[in-house]
């Protein structure tokens, strides 16, 4: 009985959690540019399926098992991403104490922390959109953001690891080919 993922793809794997919580941490808390967060997860779904086969030395084989150890590569990658996104939207929803800067009108009146979100996405003039999705107090607003919040983890989830899998199908075009001995040749540039 063969294995169905590579141990090269389990190691490419935990790279992949590696990547995915480093990315986090840099585009989520130390600069909070969620934009460029979700710009990467192409890359990273890309890069982490073409490395789970790299990394298994997948020089020659069949298709699905390339695509597997992509899969598998990305889908934890993809799974840590969401997670830490999750994570970090939840310690700013329950630490939220309504501070703003003086410049931006000084610190809105709320009485707990998901009430503080709901003042500011009602301070930023989003009252009338809320109102239209059926928000109109604190734990309406919770329902509404959560469902959001999980919405978006999964779909963050999803466009990784199909980056991940279009990484494999990437691979499985230009991985190097075996010799005639089973050693791939490596020519230096002259």
């Amino acid at each position: 009985m063969s294995r169905i993922i590579d141990r090269g793809a389990i190691v490419a794997g935990w790279v992949g959690v590696g990547m995915g919580v480093t990315i986090g941490i840099s585009f989520l808390l130390v600069i909070p540019i969620e934009a460029v967060y979700w710009f990467l997860t192409v890359p990273a779904g890309l890069l982490i399926g073409y490395y789970a086969n790299q990394r298994s030395d997948r020089r020659s084989g069949p298709l699905p098992r390339i695509l597997v150890n992509a899969l598998y590569a990305a889908a934890l990658t993809g799974v840590t991403m969401a997670v830490l996104l999750l994570g970090v939207k939840a310690l700013f929803f329950a630490a939220d104490n309504g501070y703003r800067d003086p410049g931006l009108g000084g610190p809105i009146s709320c009485t707990s922390n998901a009430d503080c979100v709901y003042q500011r996405y009602l301070a930023a003039d989003r009252g009338p959109q809320l109102a239209r999705e059926g928000v109109t107090d604190a734990a309406s607003f919770t329902r509404f953001y959560w469902s959001q919040q999980l919405a978006t983890a999964g779909l963050l989830l999803g466009v990784t690891t199909v980056a991940g899998v279009g990484g494999g199908v990437l691979y499985a075009l230009f991985r190097p080919k075996p010799t005639a001995t089973g050693r791939t040749e490596v020519r230096s540039p002259a």
